[in-house]
């Protein structure tokens, strides 16, 4: 008898249906990474600018005493995409076996749940960044009032 290498399209159906979480993650890391994106370009700019004031005006040099609060704002934010970016990357890898695994009919679900436990933590310890750098923003806020 020879091997069937057909993939069992009730699996496939199956492993459709139970993508569609991973997938909505997925989507919501993008939106995210595009939030950090912004923040930490809006900063890196805020530095940039910061920076050009010369050290002979007086009238403008109190400005660069925020240099050290905004260059952790963007160590922040850096390490909060790069954490949310793993994060996707685990969420991508988990349809893929998810499909591969159905197409090779294959049980998924030993290799699905680490990844998307560790998709979920990865994102969860990019939120936490984020909430640290918002604090910092809104500190930096009440500062300026």
């Amino acid at each position: 008898m020879q091997p069937n290498f057909m993939p069992d399209p009730a699996q496939l159906s199956r492993m459709m249906s139970e993508a569609m979480a991973p997938a909505f993650v997925l989507g919501a890391v993008a939106g995210f990474v595009s939030i950090l994106l912004g923040r930490l370009t809006a900063v890196i700019d805020r530095i940039r600018s910061l920076n050009e004031v010369a050290d002979d005006d007086r009238s403008r040099i109190h400005l660069k005493s925020d240099l050290p609060r905004l260059r952790r704002r963007a160590a922040l934010l850096s390490n909060a995409a790069h954490l949310a970016i793993w994060s996707g990357m685990c969420v991508g890898l988990l349809l893929i076996a998810g499909f591969v695994c159905a197409y090779l009919r294959l049980e998924h679900i030993y290799g699905a749940a680490p990844l998307f436990v560790l998709g979920v933590a990865l994102l969860v310890a990019a939120l936490f960044r984020f909430g640290q750098e918002v604090r910092i923003g809104l500190t930096e806020a009440d500062h300026y009032r």
